[in-house]
């Protein structure tokens, strides 16, 4: 079997699951979801990820297959001699700058893991864990060292390649997160004061429902499911002609939307029984989090479980921005994938020092009122991302037979004429609309 391909189903749906998964829903699900309106932020992005996302998810799954190839080289193989495969650039590029702040996040989660085996995270008030989160974030040194790590990881995972590198570390740690999110859930469940939280993740009110919650939403899902970049283009060229793209998709997107519920049901009851704001922002889990672990029994325990928990479904995700990047450079030759593996992780490792600094030496310098960091996060999430998907769905109605797209889907599928006919009704009219009307009348 080819290095470049699967070994099995079960491999691939983990590895699409926890490049999906990854810090958008542990990590930026949760703060946005607190700073937006809470559940009906959280109901918006649902009907988001099951309307919007997932058609798009088997677009791109079926642009993958299909064509067997990387990105760039896809949409250059169905449409070839003119400016389409543009869009597999546009989504390398989305992956660079996206990497490139994504990693000093993953960093920070490094340097509060080191710190939770060293118990140097236990004892402290909230005031003085949001004085060590503001220390960490501002010291140049172990921000960008913690960048520089994050880094070194995702470039060891990708380099051994698809199977022994990218599979075999998604084995692990996908059913080793799921087992860890459960335990924290059912621990913050079970705290007195608890059921607020829930209510305020499972019981939408649509008061501060405004249009930015619509984008934000949209740009939430698309972040949740890697989509809009091509890496689900590219995770599906290495997938093999029978397998069924439909359970596929609903396998991921079910996984993600769990995943989903079970970071609001882990944080916000925790956050609301002890007392503490859902609208604390990025920093919600650094600061909020930790203290609220110190306050349970075996607290320095969870933390290190947590923070486990944490580092792995950051790395799911950065070891699937790097691969893009990665095939789109070697263009399917293994022996070019080491060299450059470390090519481009060094790159991004540089184009991120200004993200890294965006805190400390660089927090005074702004753009548009926002930080370099805030900057490259706000244009990804609510223009890149969208912008990447409304192409990738005018394409693939455009691009595309009705009968080409319908043998695609059906290969290896039951699935009816029917259905087909609803999924190419909301691709071809409905998700480009909703995602052209979200992003003008924002």
């Amino acid at each position: 079997m080819s290095k470049n391909q699967w070994s099995s189903k079960l491999g691939f749906i983990l590895a699409a699951a926890g490049s999906a998964i990854g810090l958008g829903a542990i990590w930026k699900l949760p703060y946005v979801a607190g700073t937006n309106g809470g559940g009906a932020f959280f109901l918006i992005y649902l009907v988001f990820i099951i309307f919007l996302g997932a058609p798009l998810l088997i677009s791109e799954f079926i642009i993958g297959r299909k064509t067997q190839k990387e990105a760039i080289s896809a949409y250059r193989s169905i449409a070839p001699n003119t400016y389409w495969h543009w869009i597999g650039k546009l989504g390398v590029c989305t992956s660079i700058i996206l990497l490139s702040f994504y990693s000093v996040v993953g960093g920070w989660v490094v340097n509060y893991f080191l710190r939770s085996l060293t118990g140097s995270l236990s004892g402290l008030e909230l005031k003085e864990y949001q004085q060590l989160f503001g220390t960490i974030i501002s010291n140049p040194t172990q921000a960008v060292a913690a960048h520089l790590i994050f880094i070194f990881l995702t470039i060891i995972i990708v380099q051994g390649g698809v199977q022994k590198g990218i599979e075999r570390a998604t084995k692990v740690m996908m059913p080793t997160l799921f087992v860890l999110f459960i335990f924290l859930v059912f621990r913050s469940l079970t705290l007195e004061g608890a059921l607020e939280g829930v209510r305020f993740i499972l019981m939408p009110n649509f008061s501060d429902v405004t249009s930015k919650t619509f984008l934000f939403a949209l740009g939430q899902a698309f972040f949740a499911l890697s989509l809009g970049i091509s890496t689900m283009v590219t995770y599906s060229s290495y997938l093999p002609k029978g397998e069924s793209l439909p359970r596929s998709v609903a396998s991921v997107v079910g996984l993600t939307i769990l995943i989903s519920l079970l970071a609001g049901l882990a944080i916000f009851p925790a956050v609301f029984a002890f007392g503490f704001e859902p609208t604390e922002g990025p920093s919600l889990i650094f600061t909020v989090l930790p203290a609220v672990f110190n306050e349970m029994a075996f607290g320095s325990l969870f933390i290190v479980f947590f923070l486990a928990l944490l580092l792995f479904a950051t790395l799911t995700s950065s070891i699937s921005l790097l691969e893009i990047i990665v095939a789109s450079l070697t263009k399917g030759r293994n022996d070019l994938r080491q060299k450059k593996a470390w090519t481009a992780g060094l790159l991004i490792f540089v184009l991120g020092i200004p993200s890294a600094l965006s805190f400390g030496l660089l927090a005074e310098f702004s753009f548009f009122g926002r930080t370099f960091f805030d900057l490259l996060d706000y244009l990804v999430s609510n223009f890149l991302l969208p912008l990447g998907a409304l192409f990738v769905a005018i394409f693939i109605a455009n691009k595309l037979t009705k009968e080409e797209l319908y043998n695609e889907m059906s290969q290896g599928s039951s699935i009816t004429f029917s259905i087909f006919k609803l999924w190419y009704f909301l691709i071809r009219y409905i998700v480009p609309t909703a995602i052209f009307l979200v992003i003008v009348l924002r």
